[in-house]
């Protein structure tokens, strides 16, 4: 079906189409600026692990560190957004993300485990007031029914920061001058230095682009909230943490996600130590090509199984999430267990036929682990929340996914390092099928419920 007859179901009234995508696109282009302050870690690891020696269990505690920290943070911001809305969360988001980065770009010489988890820690917590904050002006701006097919469609936006990341990243460490300004090869440091300027021009942008309601934006009541269209967008933070926090289906949602994170963030991750270990590969210098287009191709992908995911929910379920997200998690689990298996064989490895395969695999495993994130931590916030509590929603919910990747990454550093030397990266397939497996178990269980704050479509 195309998708402008798909996109034009609701009446709207001239000109708030042009602005409401100014609104998102704004919103959109600063959310993918804190994936490059966030993505460009795991291009930094191997210069790390040269450097100062750490373990892969020491990378990965780092990783879970800041996946803790984000997920905390998760819960207290999305109650906090939810009182002082989304645009000054944003903010607050990009001045925290901008300065911590530069801190670990400048001030990471000491080089300690303990050093890099502290800063970390602290990114992850300023970074995790930007969802709930996306969530919840979005929530004012797009009505039930569209909210699927437009979080994949803002996944795109998203998923840019993961990409840009991608093609920088090699860039920087390939070493370059401009005009006066050179950076040797080699040095991830400038993976710390770089990125946030682009974050400081997003937030920029996006102060001036974006409105919290289509009301502050001249098109009052062209959005109808289904769950409570009084005026106004913010409630107390009582209210909001006693209604979402009761809500039966959030939980479900939420232990759901927990394995969408702890598939997705592990598969972004340890991507670069896969690369490196299995493979062969150089990536603290000359990273190769087909690291560098897997690594541009798995976000790309991402974006067409999030889009996909939303649009099959809004157009053939009628804007329920459980029944297609169930279904992604099986086949998720299905996926990522048949790469298992080919590891088990030995077929993945410093060979053309093993690096197609070992890249074709992590390709597969980014489409189904992020075709469930717009619907299960994007839309469903939305269509639980509502305008006034999106944010909280979004919080719990995006909380664990976090929750999940700390566990999941925390564990496999653990299990890689006993078993990679016989193994591989074999085990780290099989923890990530087993945490798919849970999320479709989780899934089914939202199917069975009645949610007693949305209506039946």
């Amino acid at each position: 079906m195309p998708l402008k007859p798909l996109l034009s179901r609701l009446d709207h009234p001239p000109g708030f189409r042009p602005r409401r995508a100014l609104n998102w696109v704004s919103i959109g282009l600063l959310y993918a600026s804190y994936y490059m302050c966030r993505y460009n870690f795991r291009f930094a690891t191997p210069g790390m692990i040269a450097e100062f020696h750490f373990s892969t269990s020491q990378i990965t505690d780092m990783l879970a560190i800041w996946s803790l920290a984000y997920g905390t943070g998760q819960l207290i911001n999305g109650l906090l957004t939810d009182r002082i809305g989304g645009r000054l969360s944003l903010l607050i988001g990009a001045i925290g993300t901008i300065a911590i980065n530069l801190i670990f770009g400048f001030a990471s010489l000491a080089g300690t485990f303990t050093t890099f988890s502290l800063i970390w820690l602290l990114n992850g917590y300023l970074q995790s007031f930007g969802c709930p904050g996306m969530v919840k002006i979005n929530a004012a701006w797009f009505a039930r029914q569209e909210r699927g097919t437009f979080a994949g469609i803002f996944g795109l936006m998203i998923q840019l920061g993961q990409v840009a990341i991608s093609f920088l990243a090699p860039l920087i460490l390939a070493g370059f001058t401009f005009f006066a300004f050179t950076v040797p090869p080699g040095e991830w440091r400038s993976l710390f230095r770089i990125p946030p300027l682009f974050t400081a021009l997003a937030a920029i942008f996006m102060y001036f682009a974006a409105k919290p309601t289509p009301d502050e934006a001249g098109f009052p009541g062209a959005i109808r909230d289904e769950l409570d269209n009084s005026e106004g967008v913010t409630v107390s933070l009582m209210e909001s943490f006693r209604t979402i926090f009761t809500h039966p289906l959030v939980w479900f949602y939420a232990i759901a996600y927990a394995c969408t994170g702890a598939v997705r963030s592990s598969s972004d991750q340890i991507a670069i130590l896969f690369f490196q270990d299995q493979m062969g590969f150089d990536m603290k210098t000359n990273i190769p090509a087909a690291a560098r287009r897997t690594l541009e191709l798995m976000p790309l992908v991402a974006i067409a199984g999030s889009f996909l995911s939303g649009w099959v929910s809004d157009r053939f379920f009628k804007g329920h999430r459980s029944p297609v997200a169930m279904s992604l998690y099986i086949i998720e689990s299905v996926v990522i267990a048949c790469a298992a298996v080919i590891l088990l064989l030995g077929h993945v490895g410093p060979t053309v036929g093993g690096i197609l395969l070992g890249c074709t695999i992590l390709v597969l495993i980014s489409f189904t682990a992020n075709s469930t994130h717009s619907i299960v931590g994007s839309a469903a916030p939305m269509d639980i929340g509502g305008k006034k509590m999106a944010g909280f929603a979004a919080g719990v919910i995006d909380s664990f996914q976090y929750y999940g990747a700390a566990v999941s990454l925390s564990l496999t550093g653990r299990v890689l390092e006993v078993t990679k030397a016989h193994y591989g990266y074999t085990f780290w397939f099989v923890i990530m099928a087993a945490f798919g497996l849970f999320g479709a178990l989780a899934m089914n269980h939202v199917r069975k419920l009645h949610n007693p704050l949305q209506p039946t479509p």
